[in-house]
């Protein structure tokens, strides 16, 4: 079953981020990766929650990949947001936001930014060989 991809396209606005979070799951046990759900779903809503809290204004629309690639899976969200990259803060213990790339960072093998024409894509890798699949 390697070479899955699948794309989804959701509105910038708050209920997109419950729903992309659905989505991964129901895709994920189609797949047969129900290992990575739980993991997979938490890292969704933190890039899905970012697009929607910093990319307001700058397009309709945000894009939900995942793919599936020599053992990896790859989690991808795409939005037109181009004039600042995200970055891995450390925020102090009375701030209320700024912790979502750490969870990313905490529970992906590899993450990162890079820059599309328009706007960006922020990725996640999780490894598919050391779940159990469901």
């Amino acid at each position: 079953m390697s070479g899955r991809t699948h794309v989804t396209r959701f509105r910038i606005r708050r209920s997109s981020v419950p729903a992309a979070r659905h989505h991964v799951e129901t895709l994920l046990k189609e797949w047969r990766l129900g290992g990575l759900v739980d993991v997979a779903a938490l890292i969704t809503s933190e890039l899905t929650g970012n697009v929607i809290n910093h990319a307001r204004g700058t397009g309709e629309f945000f894009d939900l990949g995942l793919r599936r690639r020599g053992g990896l899976l790859i989690l991808e969200v795409s939005d037109s947001y181009q004039w600042q990259m995200p970055e891995l803060r450390k925020p102090g213990p009375d701030d209320l936001s700024g912790r979502g790339l750490l969870i990313v960072d905490a529970l992906s093998e590899n993450w990162g930014v890079r820059p599309r024409d328009p706007g960006k894509t922020v990725w996640a890798h999780l490894t598919i060989n050391r779940v159990e699949h469901r």
